[in-house]
């Protein structure tokens, strides 16, 4: 069974599911909604199976955890079993990640679509500006393309619908925000999510040690700030 020695354990677990993704993957989705909680629970289980022979790849997402394994050493509908029993089971530790702050060139021709979600929500562009920039946010996955991470913690008023008609190129660096969450575009590329600002920060960087800025668990802080130069 896996199981973790930590210093807090949720007080209400829900049960999540388990299902085949191939003959040699399975996936655990954590029940609804996404949290803060349940990314942390995926986390330690995650860490779990780096101590576990025949694993071969591990890959937490958003409120799931896939695991790829050799199947001449590990049997899948054990390995299902495993992770519903340590979903419940696992104590997690509560782990504070890195501290990473973003400058970010708000509104003008840096934030597009700031007048929209300040439409959308009933707040003036200052008031999301700067409840934007109040929150701290967790990094819950990387995801999407190489670098770019969905980041939890967002207040909930500024919750916005993506963009009826999806951007064709959307500029690196934008800082944009998608339904309940936030995040920041590491390259250009297609997207529908609403844009209100601007970083000159490179997220992502192959020739780095580390070519992500961030990883899941560290806590991000948008700074506003008057000049950008891209």
């Amino acid at each position: 069974m896996l199981c973790s020695r930590g210093e807090m354990k949720l007080s209400k677990v829900f049960t999540a599911q388990t299902y085949w993704v191939n003959e040699n993957s399975v996936t655990l989705q954590a029940p609804a909604p996404v949290s803060l909680a349940h990314q942390q629970r995926i986390w330690a289980l995650g860490a779990a199976l780096h101590q576990r022979s025949g694993i071969t790849e591990i890959v937490p997402g958003m409120n799931n955890l896939t695991v790829q394994f050799d199947e001449a050493q590990v049997d899948g509908e054990a390995l299902m079993q495993e992770l519903q029993a340590g979903w419940k089971s696992i104590n997690v530790t509560a782990q504070a990640g890195r501290v990473i702050e973003i400058p970010v060139c708000y509104d003008g021709e840096y934030g597009p679509d700031l007048g929209d979600i300040a439409a959308h929500t009933g707040l003036t562009p200052e008031e999301v500006v700067r409840l934007h920039s109040e929150a701290e946010y967790t990094v819950f996955f990387i995801g999407f393309q190489p670098g770019f991470a969905y980041l939890g913690g967002m207040p909930e008023q500024l919750t916005t619908p993506r963009r009826a008609s999806p951007r064709q190129a959307v500029p690196a660096g934008s800082v944009a925000i998608g339904g309940a969450q936030t995040g920041v575009y590491p390259k250009t590329s297609p997207g529908g999510w609403q844009i209100l600002g601007h970083t000159d920060v490179v997220l992502f960087d192959p020739t780095r040690d580390k070519p992500s800025l961030w990883m899941p668990g560290d806590r991000v802080k948008f700074v506003a700030v008057e000049v950008c130069h891209a």
